[in-house]
């Protein structure tokens, strides 16, 4: 989710779900260290919220762990599933399942200097790694070396000959495998992730793992997470409407603003609001046409959100219409 998950989309998340835990973009140790910009800034409203680091290099992990810990971060995510040429590069990402000893090592060094969870997110394998025995050799060495989460992509990372966007859709998605690996180790705590789309496909992954990752189904309809609270946690909630959500973002934007931030990089982030909705297309058109470009007005959200009010009203209309008729 690079680029995507920063701090002004997890705020935004935020208001949708308060149990839901939110994993930023994978930030690399790099730039955590050497960057200008604060890589790892945060609102204190989106706890619980995760660090996922990028890195191979053990005392850069170890020094990038302690920064995140004194940041204020919940919980520390290494990424050995990112499949882009960039990242494996950088020998990091999905690249390090062929070096689980090196995961365990940084694993070791980054728990000494912290006292949060650290965690691993990995794919099932790589390449013509053997879906079984791959998998349990790169997960047992970072069990012992004290990883007690790992969050498995259900597919395998073709790191030669499939770009990062075909590498999310090519590869067969092999669920039972994510469940036999829980099954082997009933000590561990271990998420799926890949391909799941609805709550009630959550659900029934719940049934056989720990926990559920849904990624960028919920960037494109993010209003899903409006249930998440009741339906997953099953913590009676209070529902959030996406009018709610939206003033309460205008307020955000308003804040933003005026410490100097572009409008659009908080509501670009907002597209998928009224996904399937009256109004949808409207909301969306008008978000892009009038916050992109020269534009900076922090009063975007509110005005789209008028149009899409009419809209919904001329539906409603032309429904009680046709009712009549």
């Amino acid at each position: 989710m690079l680029d995507w998950t920063d701090r002004h989309c997890r705020f935004f998340l935020r208001q949708l779900s308060q149990h839901t835990v939110l994993y930023t973009e994978m930030v690399t140790t790099g730039a955590i260290i050497y960057g200008k910009g604060d890589y790892l800034g945060f609102n204190e409203q989106e706890h619980p919220v995760v660090l996922q680091l990028g890195g191979s290099n053990v005392e850069d992990m170890a020094k990038c762990a302690s920064i995140a810990q004194a940041k204020g971060y919940d919980e520390i995510n290494i990424n050995v599933g990112c499949p882009s040429d960039r990242v494996k590069n950088g020998s990091f990402g999905a690249c390090l399942m062929a070096a689980p000893d090196v995961v365990a090592q940084c694993l070791r060094a980054m728990r000494k200097e912290v006292d949060i969870p650290v965690t691993v997110k990995c794919r099932i394998g790589i390449d013509d790694m053997d879906d079984d025995k791959g998998l349990s050799d790169f997960i047992l060495p970072n069990a012992e070396a004290g990883c007690e989460h790992f969050i498995v992509h259900a597919r395998k990372a073709w790191l030669q000959g499939l770009s990062p966007k075909q590498n999310r859709d090519i590869p067969p998605l092999n669920y039972e495998r994510v469940y036999g690996l829980k099954q082997d180790n009933p000590n561990l705590l271990i998420s799926i992730n890949g391909g799941i789309t609805s709550l009630d496909q959550a659900k029934e992954h719940l049934k056989h793992v720990d926990g559920v990752m849904m990624g960028r189904e919920v960037y494109a309809n993010p209003y899903i997470l409006s249930e998440v609270d009741s339906a997953i946690y099953e913590i009676p909630a209070v529902a959030v409407s996406r009018e709610h959500v939206i003033h309460k973002m205008h307020e955000y934007v308003a804040q933003e603003y005026a410490k100097g931030a572009r409008v659009w990089h908080i509501a670009r982030h907002m597209l998928g609001l009224f996904q399937s909705q009256a109004g949808g297309k409207i909301w969306r058109r008008y978000l892009s046409q009038n916050g992109t470009g020269g534009t900076n007005n922090p009063n975007l959200l509110l005005e789209a959100f008028e149009e899409v009010q009419i809209a919904q009203k001329k539906a409603r209309e032309h429904t009680a219409k046709n009712a009549i008729q």
